[in-house]
């Protein structure tokens, strides 16, 4: 196949054959050279002209995949009928039942032997997300009463560390009941704080993701 002569559809073609090898194969499974063995003649410079690692492609089959959940959740902070922890808990649901989480826990890559995926990661989740999305939440919350910190910005970084790095089991690998049982202290701690934003149905979804992870870690 020729090189596709418009960057952002090579791009994405990219991304796409990984996002499909890395569900079918597993991450760890899945090397560049399967990747450009999937993409029709593409060129292995091809790849590196957009891409330096794997690691960099996986982050960008994530960014692709919780595309919409993200969309969902800025429409979720930009409403001005919700109070900020009700906004809070909407969040939490849409992150938690998001589609693409079923694809991420598929693909299963083991971020603690992954340096630079965790660190993209974490940029993402707890650098970016944080302080623009849920920070300003949180302080809506303490001008409408809804909730009470004096610390929006470190609690902001802690419920994404929390959420999305220590109940990881991508980062912080457990098996299926150690996961159930952080989740019940991270519920039990925020209504401590009076943030009752995690739903016990949550629960069941957690661990349908945790035992599909630990069904293709292995692969």
């Amino acid at each position: 196949m020729a090189r596709n002569k418009y960057p952002e559809e090579t791009r994405n073609l990219i991304i796409d054959t990984a996002a499909r090898l890395f569900v079918e194969k597993g991450y760890e499974h899945t090397s560049i050279q399967d990747i450009i063995n999937n993409l029709g003649g593409l060129s292995k410079g091809a790849i590196y002209h957009h891409f330096k690692s794997k690691d960099e492609i996986m982050n960008a089959v994530a960014d692709k995949l919780y595309a919409g959940a993200t969309e969902s959740m800025w429409v979720i902070a930009r409403r001005k009928d919700l109070t900020g922890l009700e906004k809070l808990r909407m969040i939490f649901q849409t992150s938690m039942y998001s589609s693409a989480q079923e694809e991420l826990f598929s693909a299963a890559p083991d971020m603690m032997n992954n340096p630079q995926l965790l660190v993209l990661y974490l940029r993402n989740s707890v650098q970016k997300e944080s302080p623009a999305m849920i920070q300003p939440i949180l302080e809506e919350g303490i001008a409408d009463g809804s909730i009470r910190t004096e610390y929006p910005r470190e609690l902001a970084e802690v419920l994404m560390l929390i959420g999305n790095l220590w109940l990881n089991p991508m980062v912080y690998p457990c098996d299926t009941e150690q996961l159930l049982n952080k989740l019940k202290f991270f519920q039990h701690m925020l209504r401590v704080f009076g943030l009752d934003i995690i739903e016990d149905e949550m629960f069941t979804q957690l661990e349908k993701y945790s035992q599909l992870y630990q069904e293709n870690k292995d692969r």
